[in-house]
């Protein structure tokens, strides 16, 4: 990225001081950072005792086989005891743990004396299966109840699970089930999505037919939707009413060698199958009931907390079942859609339950905006307390419309950066200490090494950009790839020597703070310049009359690269031609303005709505097939696939430049 396009992304200016009272109360103080800072492996011990350990670890990190890290290593304990079991003990038996909300507006509220209980019955199930420690189990259910007791069930018998997020087609479960070499397979005849049940049990029938997935003995079925032409295998499918609830609700949980893997979760390569990435129990179980602790300030006596991910992602793993649930915490567990049946559902939650934590994503946010400010206005939010943001970077328009809107003007925002391989949150600002940013998500956190390099692997100065590398191990960090360490290694160890390489491009602005900048692929090189797609789309969301944008670099013989922006308007109303082409020439105008002439968009499109997963990610990919005219790839894992067609109908001829 050029020096001119980082000064012009760097301006931004406003600052929020933590409030007052959450200070005075805050987890986590300044303090935590020079503790880490004097002992960092030290401080990594003391957070491993906020567990219960079966036998307390005496070694903290064996690195003598770099990258392969252990932690704990001859600790021994149980997830599932942590998460649950060890609650009840304490006397906290009738906390809630889950208020489930269905999309058709059924609910349940499970205590954690009902988890247990729930949670022991599918251990018995599950072993009664004949699954034993160390058989993978894959799950493919919707944001139910069961979805979170299957993992703590697996967790609790020792078998790694691997979610499949209920999004993905049978091809891709498939290759999920065939790689872990998946013994049982958890699933249910389907989900509600958008006001209607989706099925589930076709995609695994159809998945179970592949080849390679001839080990899968038993398919577990939730009755969630009620469907009654549910396909049956007899000997091999089973329902989850008829096995699970005929158990014993007693089960004593076993304990495991800290490094023994907890789950499998796939994450998309750049070619080729999806990578399996390997977690372990210890050292993950540590780091994410810390940071869900010192992130977002959790008072587990008073605070109820929501996480919107689905379970299938790894914020659902991280902070929905394991962080939150260690923490003894009360949250929300929602099924369905944020506009279903109303757009104002996530705030009708909010309002219901109380949530005083609330914890979701930049594109979210912004589609929250493109609906009005009008629509959480009709509802009670002043129990939120604090804000999180995770999965992109988000743009400080997005930032500080979250924070005024959702907020009320006074809650913090915390950014997070983290990934499926960093297994917990990395970068982010905590609440009661960090003078925040909007935009940012500013220094890692106690204990976690992290810094921005540039091509030859030199710390940047302030004020410049390059790459985001992890210079020192952490607790959560992935162990491997499933069945494939050099990959691992080729992956992730290569680029950058003796250091972790995230694929993300950053920046440190003149105080330090780190800016990300989304993946290093997501760089468009415009006569000889490298501009980041985030920093366009940021510009065009500082317009008022944009609320979402996603940009994507096209092949063009002059420049190299032709940016194409694809923008959602605020409000509904639909613009003539000329208003349109007028609109075109202002964006592209504010653009140029605000990160100067070269990064001023070649093509500017405003469309009704942008390709994304269920899990909210944009896929540029598409966009960038659309830019340049090329058949569309893969559209299976898109909420609504016929948003490509739409935008495919609109695309005008290039404008010329100037």
């Amino acid at each position: 990225m050029s020096n001119e396009s980082l000064a012009n992304l760097l301006k931004e200016e406003r600052r929020f001081a933590p409030p007052a009272a959450l200070a005075a109360q805050a987890n986590v103080t300044a303090e935590a950072y020079e503790r880490a800072r004097a002992d960092r492996l030290g401080f990594w011990a003391a957070q491993a005792r906020r567990l219960t350990w079966h036998t307390e670890p005496t070694e903290t990190l064996d690195w003598s086989n770099p990258p392969f890290a252990k932690w704990f290593a001859d600790g021994k304990l149980n997830v599932a005891y942590n998460c649950v079991d060890r609650h009840v003990e304490n006397g906290l038996g009738d906390r809630v743990a889950l208020h489930f909300e269905g999309e058709p507006g059924d609910t349940r509220s499970i205590t954690y004396a009902e988890l247990q209980r729930e949670v022991s019955k599918a251990a018995n199930a599950l072993t009664e299966l004949g699954v034993q420690a160390g058989d993978r189990v894959a799950i493919y259910l919707p944001m139910i109840p069961e979805a979170v007791v299957s993992m703590l069930a697996c967790a609790r018998i020792g078998a790694p699970h691997s979610l499949v997020f209920g999004g993905f087609s049978a091809d891709a479960l498939a290759t999920r089930i065939q790689d872990a070499d998946a013994r049982v397979v958890i699933t249910a005849d389907g989900g509600y999505r958008r006001g209607k049940p989706s099925a589930l049990k076709p995609a695994v029938d159809e998945a179970l037919t592949r080849p390679g997935t001839e080990n899968v003995r038993s398919v577990l079925v939730v009755r969630r939707t009620g469907q009654e032409d549910v396909a049956w295998t007899e000997g091999r499918d089973v329902w989850w009413h008829d096995l699970v609830e005929r158990q014993s609700d007693r089960h004593t949980p076993e304990a495991f060698d800290a490094e023994h893997p907890l789950f499998i979760l796939y994450t998309s390569g750049t070619t080729g199958k999806p990578k399996g990435i390997l977690h372990t129990t210890g050292g993950y179980l540590t780091q994410v009931s810390y940071t869900h602790h010192a992130v977002f300030d959790l008072k587990p006596e008073s605070d109820v907390f929501w996480c919107t991910a689905d379970v299938g992602w790894v914020t659902g793993h991280s902070y929905i079942v394991y962080g939150p649930l260690s923490n003894g915490a009360t949250e929300v567990l929602y099924e369905g859609t944020p506009d279903t049946p109303h757009r104002g559902r996530w705030w009708e939650i909010v309002q219901k339950y109380g949530v005083t934590i609330l914890y979701t994503a930049p594109t979210a946010i912004r589609a929250a905006m493109k609906w009005g400010d009008d629509i959480p206005a009709k509802f009670d939010l002043s129990s939120l307390r604090v804000l999180g943001s995770v999965g992109e970077p988000i743009n400080p328009e997005a930032w500080v419309w979250y924070r005024e809107h959702i907020g009320a003007g006074t809650t913090p925002v915390v950014d997070t950066w983290w990934q499926t391989e960093t297994g917990g949150i990395m970068i982010s600002p905590l609440p009661g200490v960090t003078e925040t940013k909007p935009g940012s998500a500013q220094v890692p956190l106690p204990g976690i090494a992290a810094t921005v390099v540039d091509d030859d692997a030199n710390e940047v100065p302030d004020g410049a950009g390059g790459y985001l590398v992890l210079t020192e191990p952490w607790p959560s960090m992935l162990r491997t790839i499933w069945n494939d360490d050099q990959r691992f290694l080729d992956t992730y160890w290569s680029r950058f020597e003796g250091r972790y390489f995230a694929g993300d491009g950053a920046k440190k602005d003149e105080d330090g703070d780190i800016w990300l900048l989304g993946r290093v692929d997501d760089v468009m090189l415009v006569s000889g310049h490298n501009i980041s797609t985030t920093e366009v789309e940021s510009a065009l969301v500082s317009h008022p009359k944009v609320a979402e944008a996603a940009v994507v670099g096209a092949t063009d013989p002059q420049t190299t690269q032709a940016i194409c922006a694809f923008v959602i308007l605020r409000g509904e109303a639909e613009l003539g031609e000329e208003e349109s082409a007028a609109l075109v020439e202002e964006l592209r105008a504010h653009v140029g303005k605000q990160l100067g002439p070269i990064a001023k968009p070649k093509r500017v499109l405003p469309v009704a709505e942008l390709p994304k997963t269920r899990s909210g990610k944009i896929m540029r990919r598409l966009l960038r097939d659309v830019a340049e005219n090329r058949t569309l790839g893969d559209v299976t894992t898109l909420t609504d696939s016929s948003v490509m067609e739409l935008i495919q109908a609109k695309l005008p001829a290039a404008p010329g430049e100037d």
